[in-house]
């Protein structure tokens, strides 16, 4: 892959909330891509503290359930129909993807490494994030559209009794992701020369 199908991949990554459960890819395929990025993201010192769930079928379907009941436990009936529009828009995917971040590597990095170890909480943060870009860029580059979400620590404990995960497991992200049955939004860009400066 050249340069510039890397940067075509990134540039067509965009939140997609109009999503299908029409399969793009076979499950073993997202599986296959989601086991690539994981093995191949870097993450500070090595550390490989980024954990991923992948949720397809009535797995997908259940964790929306569980959003969908504890936000309806935190908001007025009266003012609850268009969260529930949205938990329905994101249920309707394909599968979900959870990013968690271990948090007993992250604190046997900050016992191992005291200089650094008030900088590991945030680094574990840019792990995830790298692995939420090129897992939602994979996706995106096989026909898929995503979102990024963030209903932890709400539904953290319930998502971590349902299947079953180490406790040291701290839900970071969801991304529902399904065929596209939207275009994205319009996005505005900031002047590159603001964000980019370039000394010779």
């Amino acid at each position: 892959m050249t340069s510039q199908a890397f940067l075509d991949a990134v540039s067509k990554r965009r939140s997609i909330y109009g999503i299908s459960k029409e399969a793009v890819i076979s499950d073993d395929k997202i599986v296959e891509l989601v086991h690539e990025a994981v093995k191949h993201t870097p993450s500070s010192f090595n550390s490989q503290s980024t954990r991923v769930v992948v949720l397809l079928g009535e797995n997908h379907d259940k964790l929306w359930d569980i959003t969908t009941n504890t936000l309806r436990n935190m908001i007025a009936a009266d003012q609850f129909e268009a969260t529930e529009q949205k938990m329905g828009a994101f249920k309707s995917g394909y599968g979900t993807v959870l990013f968690f971040e271990d948090k007993q590597v992250v604190d046997g990095l900050m016992a191992n490494f005291p200089a650094y170890a008030h900088n590991f909480p945030i680094w574990s943060q840019h792990t995830s994030g790298m692995h939420q870009f090129v897992i939602w860029t994979a996706l995106e580059n096989e026909g898929f559209g995503a979102s990024l979400q963030h209903y932890n620590p709400l539904i953290d404990e319930e998502v971590k009794t349902t299947w079953s995960l180490p406790d040291s497991w701290q839900l970071v992200a969801q991304m529902p992701f399904g065929k596209p049955t939207a275009a994205p939004g319009e996005k505005s860009y900031q002047p590159i020369d603001e964000r980019v400066k370039v000394f010779k």
